[in-house]
């Protein structure tokens, strides 16, 4: 046989061997395709971000930009990713900016909301219909929202990262940290990631959405029979419950809580809630909060509670809570960000912060200021009112109940 018969012979051998490659995508483990598309553009936004320059300065023009991302026919991982998505990023320079400023890493950030499933959480107790999902490590919340809101937040953006600038991110505001666009199955959700309020190491036994109204501010009966139900402003006052942190930290926290209400009434914004999460460390803590944490990241989320002389990622010294005595048994505790401990004989830490803050003042609530004075009453206490009596009112109450 000639050496030109063995050669064509050898390469028409190798023609007809299977050549195998390993897929590198990285795979999102998710219970629903929404929430795997959602981790998908998590993934992709934050890999584009490497590449790009973080300007000094955010331009006009960064708070009306978006990505967008189209995928058709995609054959990767298809039992949890459908083969058509869309995924749209809105101001992704403007958020990244923002979840700088709150101390948050790409990475940190990356690992939590696609290293594990996002869950559906049950948490809404309002007329919104609002789906909630966590992070696998809790301390990312993830709300879907409607294109108004959008277009809300949209309104509000600019004066938002400019109040989170001069308070260096030291503020009791929800800390907005992306927006999504899901186009799947030919239906539009957006998603809005914000930061958990409440402990990821800590089990909140009672939560209260304070507004400083009392007319239809009671939980129903079917929320009181949850698991987890969400009280409001005549459920605390029925329960005689304080929150009793001492006057010193009271003083800080209502200082802070007023230039916050304060911006929010500049921009005409009003039904925002207190969301307050009670823990009684006189119970066990909650170790299922953590069952899905590896040791490693059980070891990150903590750092999450660190006193304020331990550099760590995820808190800022100036965010954390006002020390406690000496002789304290929480001198030697902290509890993150929005958590304060209790100066009473019991023992208990109350977490706290302003929620739902895209209500913008406007003809709708204006036609539903004049329908509920004419249904209860000018003298009462409705919820909708305007932003000036808003804020007086919702100040008003929450200086009544902390002591």
């Amino acid at each position: 046989m000639s050496s030109g018969e063995s050669s064509n012979k050898k390469n028409k051998n190798n023609k007809n061997k299977l050549s195998i490659k390993i897929q590198k995508k990285k795979v999102f483990r998710a219970t629903e395709p929404l929430i795997a598309v959602f981790m998908w553009g998590i993934n992709y936004s934050c890999n584009e971000l490497k590449h790009v320059n973080m300007p000094e300065l955010l331009m006009p023009d960064d708070f009306k930009a978006y990505m967008k991302v189209k995928i058709d026919n995609q054959h990767f991982n298809k039992n949890t990713l459908p083969s058509h998505y869309k995924v749209k990023e809105y101001c992704p320079l403007v958020f990244k900016n923002m979840r700088e400023r709150f101390n948050i890493s790409d990475e940190s950030y990356l690992k939590s909301l696609t290293n594990g499933d996002v869950e559906p959480i049950d948490c809404s107790s309002g007329k919104s219909n609002a789906r909630f999902y966590a992070s696998y490590d809790k301390r990312y919340i993830i709300k879907s929202i409607t294109s108004e809101d959008v277009e809300g937040l949209h309104n509000i953006l600019t004066d938002y990262h400019k109040h989170i600038v001069e308070t260096k991110g030291n503020t009791l505001l929800p800390h907005l940290l992306s927006v999504f666009r899901l186009t799947v199955e030919d239906k539009e959700i957006y998603l809005l990631v914000m930061r958990n309020v409440f402990s990821t190491k800590y089990k909140i036994h009672i939560k209260y959405d304070i507004k400083g109204s009392s007319v239809d501010r009671a939980a129903s009966l079917k929320e009181k029979e949850k698991d987890s139900p969400t009280l409001k402003d005549n459920d605390l006052i029925n329960d005689g419950r304080y929150i009793k942190i001492g006057t010193e930290a009271k003083k800080i926290f209502l200082a802070k809580l007023t230039r916050d209400v304060d911006f929010l009434c500049s921009l005409k914004i009003m039904d925002y809630s207190l969301l307050i999460g009670v823990t009684d460390l006189d119970k066990s803590i909650d170790s299922t909060l953590d069952s899905k944490v590896s040791e490693e990241n059980k070891l990150e989320s903590d750092q999450d509670n660190l006193s304020p002389t331990e550099d760590t990622e995820d808190t800022d010294d100036d965010q954390l809570n006002v020390p406690t005595p000496p002789d304290s048994p929480s001198s030697k505790l902290t509890y993150g960000l929005f958590g304060l401990p209790s100066q009473g004989p019991k023992k208990e830490v109350y977490f706290m912060a302003l929620i739902d803050i895209l209500t913008h003042y406007g003809l709708k609530k204006r036609s539903a200021n004049v329908a509920k004075t004419v249904k209860y009453g000018a003298d009462q206490e409705i919820s909708t009112v305007k932003p000036d009596q808003y804020a007086k009112r919702f100040l008003d109450f929450v200086n009544k109940i902390i002591q």
